[in-house]
């Protein structure tokens, strides 16, 4: 597991503020509900992290939250306390229950190989109701795929005299593989005015979208590419996969 999620996930808040996923958010929300033919109620998220989709999506369903790591899970009970919780790995949780609509949002970057996304898409399969859909939103598809540099944080709220900033390189050393790299260097500066500094790399699955329907039928689902569109982001640049069951 990356630092970000482990030894470090106490940073999270002052990396990415829930803040920010408000329009996100609602982008996914209006997709579930333009793509399931009923009513969707219940939304089981895969993949969850500190809960700052959730903080949102909470409004239109009652939300599952699976994340396998303690620390994220930590921040997204506080954010939403109102939502279950259970920790877990999307590739191997089983909760005995269908849901009307299975996200998976940038968590699904983390499936590395063919097996993994499979797996995750099986867990999708086993929990969604029929009838229902599914929606995953990797953060980049081999066709689209742009090499980068990226750099953000936050300074802590009341209660927090912490302060981060970031800065992510991405970028392919093996176009031929199914993997992309995501290097990041975060600036801790703490309470007592101290700074470190940590690099952390974080190793992301890049598929085909070709692979993605591919893996997504034979999951089950009758899958269809939806683009993802939002003010701040470029049109064309980043896709979404939904799979009705």
């Amino acid at each position: 597991m990356a630092k970000l999620y482990n030894e470090l996930a106490s940073w999270w808040p002052l990396m990415s503020a829930p803040g920010e996923y408000a329009l996100e958010a609602r982008s996914y929300a209006e997709v579930i509900r333009s793509l399931h033919p009923g009513q969707p109620q219940t939304l089981l998220e895969l993949g969850s992290g500190g809960g700052n989709n959730a903080s949102h999506m909470k409004q239109d369903f009652a939300l599952t939250l699976v994340e396998p790591s303690q620390g994220m899970l930590a921040h997204s009970r506080a954010l939403n306390p109102e939502c279950e919780h259970v920790q877990g790995d999307m590739r191997t949780v089983r909760l005995g229950r269908e849901f009307d609509v299975v996200f998976v949002h940038d968590a699904v970057t983390y499936m590395t190989t063919v097996q993994d996304l499979q797996r995750a898409m099986a867990t999708a399969f086993v929990h969604c109701a029929t009838g229902g859909v599914t929606l995953f939103c990797p953060d980049a598809v081999r066709e689209t795929f742009v090499a980068e540099t990226e750099h953000g944080g936050h300074d802590g709220g009341a209660g927090d005299p912490r302060s981060m900033r970031w800065v992510a390189w991405t970028f392919d050393p093996d176009p031929d593989d199914d993997t992309y790299t995501v290097d990041y260097a975060y600036l801790l500066h703490e309470g007592d005015g101290s700074v470190r500094v940590e690099a952390d790399r974080h190793i992301e699955g890049l598929f085909s979208m070709e692979t993605w329907l591919r893996l997504l039928r034979e999951a089950g689902f009758a899958p269809s590419v939806v683009p993802f569109e939002h003010p701040e982001v470029e049109s064309g640049r980043y896709v979404m996969f939904a799979g009705r069951k």
